[in-house]
């Protein structure tokens, strides 16, 4: 045979065994007869599967198995790791059971959509491999009971669906500063049977979260503070309420129990009606305001009191957080009023208002608004009630004293000569001194010349020779100088 010839027996031979080996590369790559291969993609959906295909390609990033009849994920229902494997797809199907290391060969799942299952109950720690997990789809199972670990690790999960289950347990690890996936926007736990809420952890929540915040068709218990959660929530326009208001119902209370519109309870359960609060501070503490907005990432604006646009650097006691929260330190009275937030992004513009009133003493209660006008005020009225009890609650005369002596001369009153009458006659002034008396504060150097001198006891020394023939009389106490304080008017 020439070598020409020769040659080109070689190559057919090379060729044909090059040509024999690819069916069998692709045997290995184990596309299933009965999938659907595309690039990075396979799709076994609805060929009344009973388990996941053994030998996936390792390039899979993209794998649906729903509308088959899996009943179970096990440890090991992948025999080798699919580190591409960004989306599973295993909704309506039989499952009803979740192996605690079904998730351990495919840790960068993004997407797992388990929905319209038989799923009862979701263990400890069950997702927790699942570091970059985004969604998760659970609806329309039998789920009751949820570990409060199940959802440990899944700290960039964005959105949860489990509505359209038996849920009774609120998972409030969901929502709690310490254990809340930091991105997650939307959770869905609406037509369960949730009783309660956990209200106050609710209220803490961004208006970003709660307004991915589904919970209607749930048998809550009808009350006031569920009416004032959900009203708030209306009036701020969050989806969750507004899509489905007439959703939102509860059961009342009461032996009938009647299912109510939540939004109706401020007349079925006399609850007050919503009214957004002024945010009240006190004298040098530093706050801070939110810029609660119904978008996470938006661009943040703030204007303060006056129409002042709040611009870097123009007052070091204003400060904006990376969040878009105003800081203000040591505030200050003068500080009230209202403060406006202007959020913009590439979908929504929001105008927020927060209204700031600052009371004028610190929070330990030192008021000085108090120290100043209240304690002047009651200085007034003490004042004034002294004068009347000085003025009018006086001893008594000394006419109703037994000892008082008929043959008293009212004439020969020293303090009489003081008196101030309406005319200044000579008449009898004793007599009009009775009648017309008012306070007069005697100066002794006054009754020098009278008919007596005053000594320090208030008693009257006679003169003996005015008196004689007549004995020593010693003037009485009660008609001394503080005996004209008397309940008698005079006028002068």
């Amino acid at each position: 045979m020439p070598p020409s010839n020769k040659w080109c027996v070689r190559w057919a031979v090379c060729l044909s065994f090059v040509l024999a080996l690819i069916p069998w590369t692709r045997g290995s790559l184990n596309c299933h007869k009965m999938c659907i291969c595309a690039s990075n993609i396979v799709s076994c959906s609805k060929v009344n599967l009973t388990g996941v295909p053994n030998d996936l390609p390792n390039y899979t990033s993209v794998l649906d198995l729903s509308f088959n009849n899996i009943s179970g994920l096990r440890a090991q229902w992948t025999k080798h790791k699919l580190p591409n494997l960004h989306n599973l797809l295993l909704s309506h199907n039989r499952l009803n059971f979740l192996s605690s290391e079904a998730f351990v060969f495919v840790k960068q799942l993004r997407y797992l959509d388990l929905s319209s299952n038989l799923l009862r109950q979701l263990d400890e720690f069950i997702f927790e491999p699942l570091v970059h997990l985004e969604v998760l789809l659970l609806y329309n199972n039998h789920i009751s009971q949820i570990d409060r670990t199940a959802f440990s690790g899944l700290n960039s999960l964005q959105k949860l669906y489990l509505s359209q289950n038996l849920v009774v347990r609120f998972p409030s690890e969901l929502i709690k500063d310490k254990s809340r996936p930091e991105r997650m926007s939307l959770l869905d736990l609406s037509s369960n049977r949730i009783k309660v809420l956990p209200i106050a952890d609710l209220q803490a929540l961004s208006a970003w979260v709660k307004d991915g915040m589904y919970l209607h068709n749930n048998t809550l218990i009808c009350d006031c503070e569920l009416y004032s959660l959900m009203a708030h929530w209306y009036i701020r326009r969050l989806n969750s309420a507004v899509d489905f208001k007439d959703d939102h119902t509860c059961v009342h209370p009461s032996p009938e129990k009647r299912v109510l519109r939540v939004y109706d309870l401020n007349t079925h359960m006399n609850c007050s009606t919503f009214k957004e609060t002024d945010e009240e501070f006190y004298l040098d503490q530093t706050i801070s305001l939110r810029c609660d907005t119904r978008h996470r990432d938006m661009s943040k604006t703030w204007m303060l009191p006056g129409n002042i646009i709040l611009t870097p650097g123009n007052n070091h006691s204003y400060n904006v957080d990376k969040d878009g929260s105003l800081k203000i330190t040591s505030i200050k009275p003068e500080e009230s009023g209202v403060y406006t937030c202007f959020a913009v992004s590439e979908y929504l513009n929001e105008t927020l208002y927060v209204v700031v009133k600052v009371h004028n003493f610190t929070l330990n209660g030192n008021n000085d608004s108090l120290n100043t006008a209240y304690t002047t005020l009651v200085g007034c009225l003490a004042s004034v009630v002294l004068v009347l009890i000085y003025l009018y609650l006086t001893p008594c005369r000394c006419f109703c004293c037994p000892d008082q002596g008929k043959s008293k001369n009212l004439q020969e009153d020293s303090i009489h000569s003081s008196m101030l009458s309406v005319t200044p006659t000579h008449e009898d002034m004793a007599t009009k001194a009775e009648l017309n008396r008012h306070v007069a504060f005697i100066d002794p150097k006054d009754l020098q010349g009278q008919n007596g001198k005053v000594n320090p006891n208030g008693e009257e020394e006679v003169d003996e020779e005015a008196m004689q023939g007549k004995g020593k009389r010693k003037k009485s106490v009660a008609d001394s100088i503080s005996s004209v304080f008397s309940d008698t008017p005079i006028v002068v």
